[in-house]
């Protein structure tokens, strides 16, 4: 019987037995980097447990773990330990951003790791209405609650834009005032470089006041030209322009509203804002105006008209002389009369649509017209 070969003397060198050693090692590994390459890639690509968009508030200062645990607990991802091989894979691990985050649906893990890169976070929306004080804007930045810190200062008034903005978590509410104090600089000074070549005020300053005064006159559309237009003719004229929002001004500042209906006394009683006393423009805004208030202001109708009083139905009636006037004033006083006598299920409408009906005295009427008609001094409240 033939005696087995033996390996030859070569096969049995220990640099050929290290050598086949390393290379079952490299192929070994090679082939479980790949299963772990095809594994993660899969991974990165699968659907996410998530079954609905959800918002994940990642806040500064976590730690990858902590992040992970985060978006576990959250059923943005399925397993927290399968997170940062994923962050080292796609090199992210220093410019993930913190935030609030909006997940798709089945987001996948390469996605909640870009969306965390691209630092997409949310954005809040809020508005500010035109005709605020500058107090109560800040009143109303304090009661949002994604916004942070506090404000040092009231802001100058008529410096702020009211508007849309979107802000996300986290934005200070000093950034949101720089923020609108630069929007309203921005549009200005826009509309400022349009204005009407012949009007009668000098700097952009003194057209924000008159559009401040415009601004909580009339809250329509289709009358703020208009009623533009009665006071710069009436600053042409050098006629008073008697407007009841700078009396109230004048009585209770940045504070608004007076809660209450004005005084004859409070009409005659001399303030720097009470246009029914000062010639001309107050010395600041009385509010903050808005972009249409603006344009108004810089362009108004080119009417003759110096007079408006409301019309009770929530709109205005516009007179060029004394006598039309006080014939829109006894148009007004015949149809509150009316809603006066109309029985309750008729009157209910007519005073819901016309706030303005129960105002007994005409608007921007100089002092003249208030004695001619024999009308008691306005009382509306502002």
């Amino acid at each position: 019987m033939p005696e087995p070969k033996r390996p030859s003397r070569r096969a049995r060198h220990p640099l050929i037995i290290a050598g086949n050693a390393i290379f079952s090692i490299i192929l070994i590994a090679a082939i479980a980097g790949g299963v772990a390459w095809s594994y993660g890639r899969h991974k990165l690509d699968a659907q996410g447990p998530l079954d609905h968009e959800k918002v994940v508030n990642v806040p500064k200062g976590l730690r990858l773990g902590e992040i992970a645990d985060l978006l576990t607990r959250e059923s943005v991802i399925e397993q927290s330990w399968s997170f940062i091989p994923a962050v080292l894979f796609l090199k992210a691990k220093d410019d993930l951003k913190y935030g609030e985050y909006k997940f798709s649906k089945h987001a996948t893990l390469r996605e909640t790791i870009e969306t965390m890169v691209e630092g997409k976070v949310v954005q809040h929306a809020f508005t500010i209405p035109e005709g605020l004080t500058s107090e109560q804007i800040v009143a109303r930045l304090a009661e949002i609650d994604f916004l942070a810190g506090n404000i040092r200062e009231i802001p100058k008034e008529g410096t702020l834009l009211p508007e849309t903005y979107n802000f996300p978590r986290g934005t200070t509410r000093e950034q949101a005032i720089q923020r609108m104090q630069n929007a309203h600089r921005r549009v200005v000074q826009e509309i400022w470089e349009r204005r009407s070549p012949d009007l009668p005020v000098k700097t952009s300053e003194a057209l924000v006041t008159l559009a401040s005064i415009v601004e909580k006159e009339t809250g329509r559309p289709d009358e703020r030209s208009r009623v533009a237009a009665v006071f710069v003719n009436r600053l042409r004229q050098r006629i008073k322009l008697q407007a009841d929002p700078t009396i109230i001004y004048g009585l209770v500042g940045g504070k608004g509203t007076l809660g209450r209906p004005i005084m004859r006394s409070e009409i005659e009683q001399p303030t720097p804002y009470n246009t029914y006393v000062i010639e001309g423009l107050p010395p600041g805004p009385i509010a903050n105006p808005g972009r249409a208030s603006l344009e108004a202001a810089a362009n108004p109708a080119r009417t003759k008209e110096i007079y408006f009083v409301a019309d009770g139905t929530g709109a205005h009636a516009f007179a060029e002389n004394l006598a039309q006037h006080q014939q829109n004033i006894a148009k007004l006083r015949q149809f509150e009369q009316q809603v006066r006598s109309a029985p309750a299920d008729r009157a209910m409408p007519f005073t819901e649509a016309a706030p303005q009906a129960a105002d007994p005295a005409p608007q921007v009427a100089p002092a003249s017209a208030v004695k001619n008609t024999k009308q008691k001094a306005k009382t509306k409240a502002q």
